[in-house]
């Protein structure tokens, strides 16, 4: 079995230092990327001014811009014994420096610095989803042995071991309870929206929250063979897998060096025997070539495309980590949703109040509202919410208030004892007399019920409410024929109510963390391509493991870190926004690949035939370079 070692992961590594080289490094590149353009554009004016060209600049551009896919060029052709790109742009821009054309050269470099700066830091930011998923993860555990607590590392926990976890804590093991009663917020690990009663012999999982009781819990999985170690996994093997794109680019990168530094050669040796070429002539013509073939308008042609649109993605609020997430959008043929905080809000509300009593309806939510403040029961906030939005803040003074973990609370009023609380808390025969009475069934709401000496006298009806822009978003998804599908930790009953709800047209229930992840993969299977839209923990292996990680911008700290792209705003309707964009992006960087292609190969026929001079290939080649920038910089206005 893999463990956290095996990917080199560990306790000591959840909150990694970073040292200042580190930071050097992430943004060296990009630093000397830039200053090779300032030095590239120093030495023009002064060529423009001076008679001599100042080819001493533009040396220094080379070897500032140049060092770093240099260096990275030769390495790699060393270490796989194999040619590429980045060997091709260093000796293109060497052959221009031989016809002394020291400008082309050093844009050349400065192009292909930038496009390779952007790259490294695009791949550091996804590389912090692990150490994201880590600090959810507690360092320590308080374990109990003879009687006596100690606080030690969560690596150092065996199966069987008894630990303590206070209220408010997170848990740091898989377990089962032996002694105490709470509730459980899973939240992040199952999606459940509610927080879940725990008691004697229940599980718990390692990363859920306890709320409101003291537990002792005996250890079931070590820190490896926990759920959540399970998780960081699925995500850092998921991540590691390459695009297809990505896969078709690095061959062809590799078969087009090989093609082009062959006919170069050949150039250089065959043309004085073949068709009487004079040796200078041949030599000027190899360099000519060199040139023109150097794939200057190709790197163009996508990365200004891909800055322009994700630059006018992040001012519509959608942050795009890369270029090849947000041109494999442009593919997607369905989308997976979590459920909450995703298509609903994340938090109960409630939806409506029964009253039953001789009390009027504002009286009774006041003696409820009055308990309730008091409370630390779950669902307070949300019916304290619900009593200020009816206008009702004059409160009584309430005694004797009382909580009873994973349960309800109780309380005293003007001498009548109250219970307010799930149907375990109330008389159940009662309770469901009650909602016998008012024709409701037990789905997909959460029953909040209130009870005095008259019995059950009102409930509150609970529901994690849908987004306001849910329906509208799925709505514009399936106009651009893409499918929908929920994929949820909550039972079936309640998908059903909130895919009629926002209009999905399918749902998954009942998904832990690993069943999400398996399937995105049988989604992948059944459309090819799949976005997965989260917020949770519960959500980072399907992430990773889609096509395309969309997470909301309120979620956890993991789920963004782990995602392709983020929705700051939450705004569900961004999604089918960004899908268009994708779509116009891939568009544009295809006609630049087609015009690039038609022009590198116009230049070099036309090179063989002797009829392009130097001056004209120049132009030839920054000019194709220049209109594919131009053509994909109008994504800037979306």
């Amino acid at each position: 079995m893999i463990s956290l070692a095996d990917i080199g992961l560990s306790h000591h590594m959840a909150k990694p230092q970073k040292p200042l080289f580190q930071n050097v490094k992430k943004h060296g590149e990009l630093t000397a990327a830039l200053v090779a353009g300032l030095l590239i554009l120093i030495g023009w004016a002064i060529s423009h001014i001076l008679p001599q060209t100042p080819w001493y600049l533009f040396l220094l551009a080379y070897l500032i811009g140049g060092y770093a896919k240099a260096k990275e060029g030769i390495e790699e052709t060393v270490r796989h014994r194999d040619l590429n790109v980045e060997l091709l742009m260093i000796l293109a821009a060497i052959g221009a420096a031989a016809i002394n054309h020291w400008l082309e050269g050093a844009v050349l470099i400065f192009i292909f610095a930038l496009s390779g700066a952007l790259e490294t830091y695009s791949m550091a930011k996804s590389s912090n989803a692990i150490s994201s998923l880590m600090d959810l993860r507690p360092e320590t555990a308080r374990r109990i042995t003879n009687d006596k607590e100690q606080v030690i590392d969560v690596e150092r926990l065996n199966i069987g071991d008894v630990i303590r976890i206070k209220p408010g804590e997170r848990i740091p093991a898989d377990g089962i309870i032996l002694n105490g009663e709470t509730s459980v917020d899973e939240s992040a690990m199952t999606g459940e929206s509610m927080p879940i009663l725990k008691s004697v012999n229940a599980s718990v999982l390692a990363g859920t929250v306890n709320i409101d009781g003291s537990l002792k819990v005996k250890v079931t999985k070590t820190s490896n063979d926990s759920l959540f170690s399970k998780i960081l996994i699925l995500v850092q093997n998921a991540q590691s897998e390459k695009a297809p794109s990505q896969v078709f680019i690095e061959k062809f990168e590799g078969k087009y060096v090989k093609t082009v530094l062959t006919v170069v050669a050949l150039m250089i040796i065959l043309p004085p025997f073949l068709f009487s070429w004079t040796w200078s002539e041949t030599i000027y013509r190899a360099m000519v070539l060199l040139v023109v073939a150097s794939p200057c308008a190709l790197v163009a042609s996508t990365m200004p495309a891909v800055l322009s649109a994700i630059a006018f993605g992040a001012r519509q609020g959608i942050l795009v980590k890369g270029g090849v997430h947000l041109e494999q959008l442009a593919g997607i043929k369905s989308i997976a949703f979590d459920k909450t905080g995703t298509l609903t809000k994340g938090k109960p509300e409630v939806a409506s109040f029964i009253n039953n009593s001789s009390l009027t309806d504002s009286t009774l939510l006041s003696h409820i509202a009055a308990i309730e403040h008091d409370a630390t029961h779950p669902l307070s906030e949300a019916i304290i919410a619900y009593a200020k939005q009816k206008s009702i803040g004059d409160w009584p003074l309430a005694s004797n208030v009382k909580t009873k973990p994973g349960f309800g609370v109780s309380g005293r009023i003007d001498n009548v004892n109250y219970k307010i609380g799930k149907i375990g808390f109330v008389d159940e025969a009662a309770a469901n007399s009650f909602l016998n009475k008012q024709g409701i069934k037990m789905e997909s709401h959460t029953f909040v019920f209130i009870e005095n000496t008259e019995g059950v006298i009102g409930c509150l009806l609970l529901k994690d409410q849908i987004r306001a822009m849910t329906n509208k978003a799925v709505d514009a998804l399936h106009h651009f024929g893409i499918k929908t599908i929920i994929l949820t930790g909550d039972n079936e009953e309640t998908a059903q109510v909130i895919a009629a709800e926002s209009g999905v047209s399918r749902t998954v229930a009942n998904c832990l963390p690993e069943n999400k992840a398996t399937e995105i993969k049988q989604l992948k299977r059944e459309y090819g391509s799949v976005a997965m839209i989260g917020d949770g923990i519960n959500d980072t292996p399907a992430l990773a493991e889609a096509t395309v990680g969309i997470a909301m911008g309120g979620g956890t700290d993991a789920a963004l870190e782990t995602a392709d792209i983020v929705l700051v705003k939450n705004d569900l309707v961004k999604i089918a926004d960004t899908v268009r964009l994708s779509r116009k992006m891939n568009k544009i960087v295809k006609q630049n690949i087609i015009f690039a292609m038609g022009m590198i190969l116009l230049l070099i026929a036309s090179n063989f035939l002797q009829v392009l001079s130097l001056p004209v290939g120049v132009i030839g080649h920054e000019g194709s370079t220049i209109l594919v920038i131009l053509n994909g910089l109008r994504l800037l206005r979306g």
